[in-house]
């Protein structure tokens, strides 16, 4: 099908970065270790069950967390490798419950499962979860293709606690075609280098349309070339999702936007996402690893800087390494895990949670 809507193609440049002053930005306040919420397993990237305007699903007097998983390994790094999905129910008192991995084993197509989101609708009690397959099941030697994926479930309950179960069979929701974002489909990859296709987030635009954001790779296979991509939910078009034109590309400066997402607050939409201080280029300015965002008039942008350079939130200039993959919820707290606080040591947890206070184009941390 022809495209009849695309993105304002925004960009973030050398010239945001060079305007951070690092003296002055907004920090997040700093982790201490803290004891691991699964002490044999490391857990990573997060994502709440959402309702389908984008709030978070309160759900037995709390909140169901997907989180990403692995046991506890001698290289933290090789996590990536065996990751899987697990469920995790949250208490409004802060009690946590596991409920174990989350899809059923041999389910993905590839062989591990990366970041997603995951949508509750209460008419049908059906559990809507996007997600990135990597690689493919059963090889013997990973690679790093990332395709996105779509299953669903129905909602029950186990010990009074709801999980999910009877999924459908995952079909691929949204196809690269490689014309507006570079094809991922590597043999061989390290933590920053690889190119992406992944991390599928949900939008309801209150103006009508529904979209999924994810981390993508600008066409011509530039060394950063990170980009945010973006479809348009379409029931005439394969797996029920019509690709866009990106949103934003990042080319010549970063090659990781990770774990993208779109918030819809006082009228704006704010595009936010993550990325490491080793993903930019080093032949240029280099921003801290923290949370990034912009801010448009609609949810196709055209998108502006926060604070005038992107920056919202970074890990201490002492403690750069200490947490990493933020998700900004619908009532601007601030989900992340604890990377490694010391510098050394991986944790593996999720972190203390912060707040942010959006004004336009301003973002800034709210001191407790």
């Amino acid at each position: 099908m022809p495209i009849t809507i695309a993105p304002s193609l925004s960009h973030w440049t050398v010239d945001h970065i060079a305007a951070i002053d690092r003296p002055n930005m907004p920090v997040i306040p700093a982790i201490t270790a803290e004891e691991r919420l699964l002490p044999d397993h490391y857990l990573w990237d997060m994502w709440p069950v959402q309702c389908i305007d984008g709030t978070t699903a309160q759900i037995d007097s709390g909140i169901l967390w997907m989180i990403l998983s692995s046991p506890m390994c001698d290289d933290p790094e090789a996590r990536h490798s065996i990751a899987r999905i697990r469920l995790v129910h949250q208490h409004e008192q802060g009690a946590w419950k596991d409920l174990g991995d989350l899809l059923p084993d041999g389910f993905n197509l590839g062989s591990r499962e990366w970041a997603g989101s995951a949508i509750l609708d209460p008419a049908t009690s059906r559990l809507t979860l996007y997600f990135t397959a990597t690689g493919h099941a059963g090889e013997t030697q990973l690679t790093f293709g990332q395709r996105l994926y779509v299953t669903s479930a129905d909602v029950i309950r186990v010990d009074g606690i709801a999980t999910f179960q009877n999924w459908s069979s995952p079909i691929e929701c949204v196809g690269n075609c490689g014309t507006f974002y570079m094809q991922v489909d590597e043999h061989d990859g390290a933590p920053g280098k690889i190119k992406a296709f992944r991390d599928p987030a949900w939008f309801s635009d209150p103006a009508g349309s529904d979209y999924l954001v994810f981390a993508a790779s600008m066409p011509g296979g530039g060394t950063h070339n990170g980009a945010i991509g973006i479809a348009l939910a379409d029931n005439t078009a394969a797996g029920g999702w019509r690709l866009l034109p990106p949103l934003l590309s990042a080319d010549g400066l970063n090659n990781e936007l990770e774990r993208p997402h779109i918030l819809h607050r006082d009228g704006l939409y704010y595009l936010f996402w993550s990325t490491h201080d080793f993903t930019f280029d080093e032949g240029g300015p280099k921003g801290p690893s923290g949370l990034y965002g912009m801010v448009a008039q609609g949810a196709l942008g055209p998108y502006a800087p926060l604070n005038g350079t992107g920056l919202v939130a970074a890990n201490p200039e002492g403690a750069p390494t200490q947490a990493y993959s933020w998700l900004v919820l619908d009532d601007l707290r601030v989900a992340s895990f604890i990377d490694s606080p010391d510098g050394s040591n991986f944790i593996g947890t999720p972190a203390p949670m912060f707040s942010l206070k959006l004004d336009g184009d301003k973002a800034e941390l709210v001191t407790p």
